[in-house]
């Protein structure tokens, strides 16, 4: 006999697809994933299908033969069958057939051709959120079952209320106590039927004074027993005017009454008149009720769910008192009743805190939707980083190195080298790479938005916060958060950010609650971060946890052989964008493009190419570096330019130091700078470098 156990089926979907290659394929792939799938061709044999054996999810496409995706979702609600969630997939990307389809009752919208990935999250998203709903349903059905036997359980009290009543008509004297007591239980029990689970607290303890009151009690508790029937403590306690509380709230009341605590849960009454009373196995009990000056003590087991929870004790401290037998019925009826409450108030207490996680789920899904949809929109403009000269080859290897570990990055260079886009590249390349990379830009933010953009907001934190934000800290958790322009965060801010780096330990903005996160760091900026320490504008410890692993990129003017590289890879995305061909460039065009200084490098360089595309009208580039500034426009831009200057003699010094002012041959400052020898000898004239004498 074959044992073998069939696989667990995920779930149960129908994709309704016209196309016969793309149905198949869907089918193929989600069967693989585990799931049970139907397919229809058209829209009447989806509502035939979904009619007679609903499914719990339905891939819809828009375009069908006999009726479009929308009218099905909308026949589905006809029908009564709409709970069945429907992703929508087309080729269509226009706004408002999103929009139409999310009208027509769709949960979901996915754009042929289709990510698998993406489709098979989107596929467990849904699947999981409906089954948690139908969880909800359950637990709601089952409160209510409960609530209605509560109800039918008090009927039938009142009716054996009712009862009593009719026999005390005739010894109204006699019992006239008794009349009062059923009233006053009867009254207590009524303001339990539509009590809130807020005010559910406050009515015990109502009821508790009520119970002190009439039999003119020193006290009243109710005790909750701990599972495992280790512990035993007091939930709700009331005392009589003018008494003092005994000191017992949160005490373990079996290390206290250890006989009592043992006769309880067996469902029998503690009922003690006088401290004598007390057998010999419960000299402990006797020496606790004595040291806190009780004389007489009343405990009733209360049942819950067939095994003994709670009991409520009651206390005289001023005088030995009898507990009449009658009563007793009455007050364990009226402890079910408070014991049912409380434990209503934290059913509803656990099924709102579950909803919470689910809308916490909701709100990152729809956080991350969208950096997602940024994120791809980026990444479409730049697959990976253009270079061939030495020094971006050794670059690249540092991407490489780092890639595959958790380290902060810190990436230098002046704007417009290409520093994010490294970072994309770093990204791409980690075990991090299956969420979307985070990107923040600090110079883009006021200095009063970035502490709540990267940490995220309470409602209500400052004037103005009308709503709970999640922080790009939150959303990148599991993932990857680029600083770019990290030089321009507050110096107040910096050690909350040193805080995250060091522990993933933050709180968001008006809330004392502490979150956890796993980020990895990648940080960029074209300061030099070691004078800002000096200058004390960043902080030297925040420093130091960021220059973990330092990748700098050098300006375009130090690698001219990656430029014709650059244009031609720059000069086919134009193409693609203005619907123009160019085949060729001369050569004295992409000498000069080498051999200007680029001060805004490779965004600079982009610019003049998209220029130059824009006024060509051949298949020919016509193209020439931009013109340098004249003389009389010099000496306005003359700090600039001495930046720059100085930045390229510091750099190139310092190679020439470590390689010990050797400039050609293997390993020589030139092949490390990725510049010819007669390029290098020409820049260190220009700059007026010298090797300094021994």
């Amino acid at each position: 006999m074959d044992n073998t156990e069939s696989p667990k089926v995920k779930g149960n979907l129908l994709i309704v697809e016209d196309d016969l290659s793309a149905r198949q394929t869907l089918e193929a792939f989600l069967t693989r994933e585990g799931y049970e799938v139907r397919c229809a061709p058209n829209g009447q044999t989806a509502l035939m299908f979904a009619r007679e054996d609903p499914p719990e999810l339905i891939l819809l496409d828009i375009r069908l033969p006999d009726m479009d995706g929308f009218e099905v979702c909308q026949r589905l609600k006809e029908h009564r069958i709409d709970n069945i969630p429907v992703i929508f997939i087309s080729a269509l990307q226009e706004l408002k057939d999103k929009v139409r389809g999310f009208a027509a009752g769709g949960v979901d919208y996915v754009t042929k051709p289709f990510q698998a990935e993406e489709l098979l999250a989107r596929v467990e998203t849904h699947l999981t959120l409906k089954r948690l709903q139908k969880q909800i349903e359950a637990q709601n059905a089952q409160l209510q079952r409960a609530h209605d036997e509560l109800e039918e359980r008090i009927k039938e009290r009142t009716i054996d209320l009712a009862t009593a009543n009719e026999q005390l008509v005739a010894s109204e004297k006699a019992l006239g106590e008794r009349l009062k007591f059923e009233r006053m239980v009867s009254d207590l029990s009524a303001r339990f039927v539509n009590t809130s689970p807020d005010h559910v607290d406050r009515e015990i303890e109502h009821a508790l004074q009520g119970i002190v009151d009439f039999f003119r009690a020193s006290g009243c508790i109710l005790i909750q027993g701990e599972r495992g029937g280790t512990a035993a403590r007091i939930s709700h306690a009331v005392v009589a005017p003018g008494v003092s509380p005994l000191p017992l709230v949160g005490a373990n009341m079996i290390s206290l009454f250890p006989w009592a605590s043992k006769v309880l849960p067996r469902g029998e009454v503690v009922r003690v008149t006088t401290l004598d009373d007390l057998p010999a196995e419960a000299a402990v009990d006797k020496e606790s009720y004595r040291k806190w000056g009780v004389r007489s003590v009343l405990a009733i087991p209360i049942t819950f769910g067939g095994s003994v929870s709670h009991s409520i004790s009651l206390s005289s401290r001023r005088e030995e008192r009898m507990w009449p037998e009658e009563y007793i019925s009455r007050l364990r009826m009226l402890g079910e009743i408070l014991v049912s409450a409380l434990k209503r108030k934290q059913t509803e207490e656990q099924l709102r805190e579950r909803l919470g996680e689910i809308e916490e789920l909701k709100l990152r899904l729809e956080k991350e939707n969208v950096y997602l949809q940024e994120e791809v929109k980026l990444l479409g403009e730049h697959s990976e980083v253009v270079g061939q000269s030495l020094v971006m080859k050794k670059i690249l290897a540092q991407v490489e190195q780092v890639a595959q570990t958790d380290s902060t990055v810190l990436i230098l260079g002046e704007t417009g080298t290409g520093k994010e886009l490294l970072a994309r590249s770093i990204h791409k390349m980690s075990r991090r790479k299956d969420r979307p990379l985070v990107t923040v830009n600090c110079a883009s933010l006021p200095p009063t938005l970035i502490e709540s953009e990267l940490f995220g907001r309470e409602k209500g934190a400052y004037t103005g916060a009308l709503t709970k934000m999640v922080g790009r800290f939150e959303i990148a958790d599991g993932s990857t958060l680029f600083l770019d322009e990290i030089g321009e965060i507050p110096l107040e801010l910096q050690s909350k950010l040193l805080r995250v780096l060091e522990e993933g330990n933050f709180e968001r903005l008006g809330s004392t609650k502490t979150l956890h996160v796993d980020v990895r760091i990648i940080a960029a900026t074209n300061r030099d971060i070691a004078q800002e320490v000096q200058a004390g504008r960043f902080r030297k410890d925040l420093f130091y946890r960021l220059n973990v692993f330092p990748i700098v990129i050098p300006p375009l003017r130090e690698r001219p052989d990656d430029i014709p590289l650059m244009v031609w890879a720059f000069v086919k995305e134009f193409q693609k964008k203005m619907g123009k061909e160019i085949e060729n460039i001369s050569k004295r065009a992409m000498e000069s493009l080498q051999s200007y200084s680029w001060p805004g490098n490779v965004r600079e360089l982009k610019n003049v190419l998209e220029h130059a595309m824009i006024v060509s009208s051949n298949r020919t580039l016509t193209i020439q570096a931009p013109k340098l500034m004249s003389s009389e426009t010099s000496d306005a831009g003359s700090l600039a330019d001495r930046n720059l200057e100085d930045m390229e003699r510091r750099h190139i010094v310092s190679v020439l130091e470590k390689n010990g002012w050797r400039v050609g041959g293997k390993g020589g400052a030139a092949e490390v700078l990725g510049l010819k020898r007669s390029t290098l000898y020409s820049k260190m004239k220009k700059l007026g470098i010298n090797r300094p004498s021994s």
